[in-house]
This record gives C-alpha cells, structure tokens and sequence, in this order.
C-alpha cells in the first residue's frame, strides 16, 4: 500500500468526506512523519509511535478531526500536540496558517525537521512549550485543534479562540476520552460530542498532571 491507496481507502470507508481534506492528505505522505523503524507500517490505518510515549493518531482519526475542524482557507490555526508534525503539515496544506505546539523538546525538534519536506511548510511555525496555555501572542484563533486529551477545556483556548471559532478536543481521561466540538457564539460556548476516542494526555497547567 501507497499513500495515494490509504488517502481513497479513508475516502471508500468515509472518513474523507471532503474535496479539501483529500488534496491534503494526497500532498502529504505520512511515511515521512514516522520514524525508520515504523515506515513499513505507515499506511496502515493505525495510530504509531514516534517514541517519547508519543503517537501519530490513526490516518481515520486524523480525517475525522479535521473534517469536524472545517478548515476554510486564511484561518489562523492552533494546534495543540505536535507530535510529528503531520497533522500541522496536512492543515497548512488546507490553507491554513498553522501555529503549533509541542512540549517534548525531541518531538519539537523531529516535527521541524519533517515539516522542512511539506510543500506548505512556510505557513506553519512550530514552538516548544506547554500546549494547555496556548499561544496568547497570535490570538485570537479561528481554528484550534488539541491532539491530545483534557480534563475539561483549558480556560486559555478558550479565550484565545476567535467569536465564531471552532475547536475540536478529547475531553476526560487520562486513557479514554470524549470527541467534542465547540463553538463559540458571541462569548457563548456550544459543545457537541461526537464520540469516543483514545489519546494521550495533555500534560501542562490546565492539563493532566503527571509525564
């Protein structure tokens, strides 16, 4: 399997719903944000280690988020969890200008180097730092995406967040977690769940306390 067969496989199951999310996921090949040992293994639609007790969420769940995300070209986007720099590639390649962050100085260090092969790599700015207080220098956002799982929402993103702003987070534990969309509507905040899901914690101030 190729990444081209992945992308129409995520497509035939409908987990690519949209024309945007297809184009991206056909620029970028996730074998390129997988360590060495992992690549044979890198179409496959599962999550996969990148080490430091990290993962790259499965090729489904990366669609899913993105597609609940609605990604319109010029949004200005925070992510929260780096990881391996695959996600903050496939939205910069959506028209987005990403900003992302990531806690692990080695992750930090291993997305920058795989972002320099993504043809929109000059929409995306990768910082080290602790993910749950956001990035106050470049709010408000339209778009912020949280890879990893919350106890609650952080008060931070969401006063970073753009009125009219969306943004998709894991919420509950530190194994097992809700999918939940919100939205906020003139300083009111909507949420809708969409499902279980399994991620990471988030590790920070308004995180989960325990690396």
């Amino acid at each position: 399997m190729d990444n081209s067969s992945m992308v129409h496989l995520l497509e035939r199951e409908g987990y690519i719903r949209s024309e945007r999310v297809k184009r991206a996921f056909l620029m970028v090949d996730r074998a390129q944000f997988v360590p060495d040992e992992n690549k044979s293994m890198a179409y496959f639609d599962e999550p996969l280690p990148i080490g430091h007790a990290q993962t790259i969420s499965a090729p489904s769940m990366v669609a899913i988020m993105l597609e609940l995300l609605n990604i319109e070209d010029g949004n200005k986007i925070l992510e929260i969890g780096t990881g391996s720099g695959y996600n903050a590639c496939l939205m910069a390649c959506m028209g987005a200008n990403v900003i992302s962050i990531e806690r692990i100085p080695a992750l930090c260090d291993f997305a920058k180097k795989n972002v320099e092969k993504c043809a929109c790599r000059e929409r995306i700015k990768i910082m080290l730092g602790d993910g749950s207080v956001g990035y106050k220098k470049e709010a408000p956002y339209d778009r912020i995406i949280v890879t990893c799982g919350a106890p609650d929402i952080p008060p931070p993103l969401l006063e970073q967040l753009k009125d009219g702003g969306i943004m998709v987070i894991p919420l509950g534990g530190t194994f097992f977690q809700e999918l939940y969309v919100v939205k906020k509507e003139r300083d009111k905040i909507l949420k809708r769940r969409w499902g279980d899901v399994a991620f990471v914690p988030l590790i920070g101030r308004y995180g989960h306390r325990w690396a």
